[in-house]
């Protein structure tokens, strides 16, 4: 069943196209990653998911459609933002109460328990709180939400390498449960690249790549050729060239493993190196 179905999601803001007429689908209980430049048009999009910008185009979420059922759509989506949106005047217990009284799926027991594994105190004001803190606490809020649908823009953005580990980890292991769906968009995307279960990529408002985890680790494969079959290796079209450690590295589309091996080392690229490859220019003859 689709989480998310868009066909022809369109939005501009004045004369600039910001989604060009879109088409994918989401299955719920999937784990996506959408990545994309600056500008690419991932805000705007998850904006329209989240009902929060009017569009063109048809684009259900949940079943609905979120310009005009937002109120409904509301009871079973969660977001985090890379900014926190809690009042820093609040105690941590008076976000819970807040919460608890506002939404009717809040779990108040889930929430302490989930707070009961980091140094918050309840008593503690937000404004006394680190940022990898209050990141801790809005996750725990809205974790103990029995959502169906979680949307993650940015969302350990400026924070320390152990922060957005523990924030991923909490994630995987106490929230997800193939039931519920996540959609994150993130820069830091070696974090995410091991709890993803499909990816997709933007640019320019387009979809330019949608792709099962499962399917990107057997589509693409990177090839460092020897030197003597770096002339037969280009023949084969690669779709990125690019130096690492001063050897060439060649990045193929849909190529045979078996054949490439025979030309030099082979291995599966990771999301960020076949990103940069398909947002580059194409190669040419003469790349070095």
């Amino acid at each position: 069943m689709a989480c998310i179905e868009a066909r022809g999601l369109k939005k501009t803001f004045g004369t600039t196209t910001a989604l060009a007429g879109i088409d994918f689908k989401i299955e719920e209980g999937k784990i996506v990653g959408l990545i994309g430049p600056n500008g690419a048009g991932k805000s705007t999009l998850l904006n329209t998911v989240l009902g929060l910008i009017p569009y063109e185009g048809q684009l259900s979420v949940l079943g609905l459609n979120p310009w005009s059922s937002r109120g409904a759509l509301m009871r079973d989506v969660c977001f985090i933002a890379d900014v926190a949106v809690l009042p820093r005047w609040m105690r941590v217990q008076n976000a819970i109460d807040y919460v608890a009284g506002v939404h009717p799926k809040f779990d108040r027991e889930r929430a302490e328990q989930l707070l009961a594994k980091t140094q918050i105190k309840k008593s503690s004001k937000i404004s006394e709180l680190s940022k990898g803190m209050v990141t801790q606490l809005h996750l725990a809020l809205v974790m103990a939400i029995d959502a169906k649908l979680l949307v993650l823009d940015e969302p350990t953005l400026g924070l320390d390498v152990l922060f957005r580990k523990q924030f991923y980890d909490t994630l995987l292991n106490d929230y997800f449960d193939h039931r519920r769906t996540i959609v994150v968009t993130t820069h830091q995307v070696e974090e995410v690249e091991q709890i993803l279960t499909d990816v997709m990529f933007i640019n320019q408002g387009r979809i330019v790549l949608d792709c099962a985890m499962d399917d990107f680790e057997t589509r693409y494969v990177e090839l460092r050729p020897r030197p003597e079959h770096l002339v037969h290796a280009r023949t084969l079209n690669p779709i990125h060239e690019r130096q690492a450690l001063g050897r060439l590295v060649l990045t193929f589309d849909s190529m045979n493993r078996d054949t490439l091996a025979a030309l030099g080392e082979v291995r599966t690229p990771s999301i960020a190196d076949v990103f940069v490859a398909i947002m580059s220019e194409p190669t040419t003859g003469d790349a070095a």
